[in-house]
């Protein structure tokens, strides 16, 4: 009996050699995603900011110029460090005839670093782009 106890020893240090290196991938795999999945909803509210922004201004390039402050300042808020970032603007809305349906579209592009991750097989960044549309008031006045 005495034998055959003595041959599980060690079996202990070689199931956590083999388990905790996969627990470790899985920990910064639910790192990489769960940074993904916040960066993207952070960044789908910025660009619904700038749209809002944008939609209230009277003027096509008044309107690019808020809505371009609006997403960054949205995205330095809530605290996202973009690697590299950029603000598209669609403001021919604000020149259609007063009385008429108009929108303003807004897209926000922001690359989120994982390199700091040191995860093999993820990427050392990603883009994620976010597209918000907001109506303007279709009776308020507009500069021509």
């Amino acid at each position: 009996m005495r034998r055959c106890a003595g041959r599980d020893e060690g079996s202990a240090a070689i199931e956590a050699a083999i388990i905790i290196p996969s627990l470790i991938m899985f920990v910064c795999l639910a790192i990489a995603g769960g940074r993904l999945v916040m960066s993207g909803s952070k960044i789908d509210a910025a660009a619904e900011d700038a749209a809002r922004e944008a939609s209230i201004h009277r003027t096509a390039a008044a309107a690019s110029d808020a809505a371009y402050a609006a997403a960054f300042e949205s995205l330095k808020d809530q605290g996202i460090r973009c690697a590299s970032s950029s603000v598209n603007v669609n403001a021919s809305g604000l020149n259609v005839p007063v009385g008429q349906v108009a929108t303003v579209t807004v897209s926000v592009h922001c690359t989120v670093n994982l390199s700091d991750l040191l995860l093999p097989g993820v990427p050392g960044a990603r883009t994620l782009e976010s597209t918000a549309t907001s109506v303007v008031d279709q009776y308020r006045q507009r500069e021509d």
